[in-house]
């Protein structure tokens, strides 16, 4: 089922969207990329919030492979949201073919500027995000915002690949954008 958005003032929750559950493993067509994905449900007294992608598309050519974790935080709005449009945005970008890892922060700030354009409609919530993109099993690509990380196993090595960012080292930058930061217990 198609993931619907609506944007006004009578309606503006997501329709159909369910937070993410459970755990899957796939490979890439050509088979030189496997993945497995695990969510589950922290001990917070609150519904899951976190919604992900993990899938191989063929677009001009090529073998994609997308994958995200969208961890949400004050409700499922925003992540459900960076599942419908993060990835649209970032494939496109002018300069993917390019210049991906410039095209990948670019869509990062336009999609980041959509949500704060929407905060009347999505609410006060927000979303850490952790994403990667293999192009035809060869080249990645990964990108986070928020403590949400990207790691990598190698021969049964786990590498990390990301940074993660403190809100509380990070809160200038963030109140600045529009964001707020915020200590809740429980959550």
């Amino acid at each position: 089922m198609e993931r619907l958005c609506c944007f006004n003032s009578t309606y503006s929750k997501f329709v159909g969207v369910r937070a993410s559950y459970g755990s899957g493993k796939g490979r890439s067509n050509h088979g030189s990329v496997k993945y497995g994905f695990n969510l589950v449900k922290g001990k917070a007294n609150h519904p899951m919030e976190d919604f992900h992608v993990a899938k191989f598309i063929e677009t001009k050519g090529h073998e994609i492979g997308l994958f995200a974790i969208y961890d949400g935080h004050l409700g499922d709005s925003v992540p459900a949201y960076l599942q419908k449009h993060l990835f649209s945005n970032i494939l496109k970008e002018e300069e993917f073919w390019t210049d991906p890892h410039r095209s990948i922060s670019k869509a990062y700030e336009s999609t980041d500027e959509a949500i704060l354009s929407h905060t009347p409609d999505l609410g006060r919530g927000g979303s850490t995000a952790v994403t990667a993109v293999i192009i035809n099993g060869r080249k990645l690509w990964i990108a986070n915002v928020g403590d949400s990380r990207g790691v990598l196993s190698k021969r049964g090595q786990a590498i990390q690949m990301t940074v993660d960012h403190e809100p509380n080292t990070e809160r200038g930058s963030i109140e600045n954008r529009g964001g707020f930061v915020s200590n809740m217990p429980d959550h």
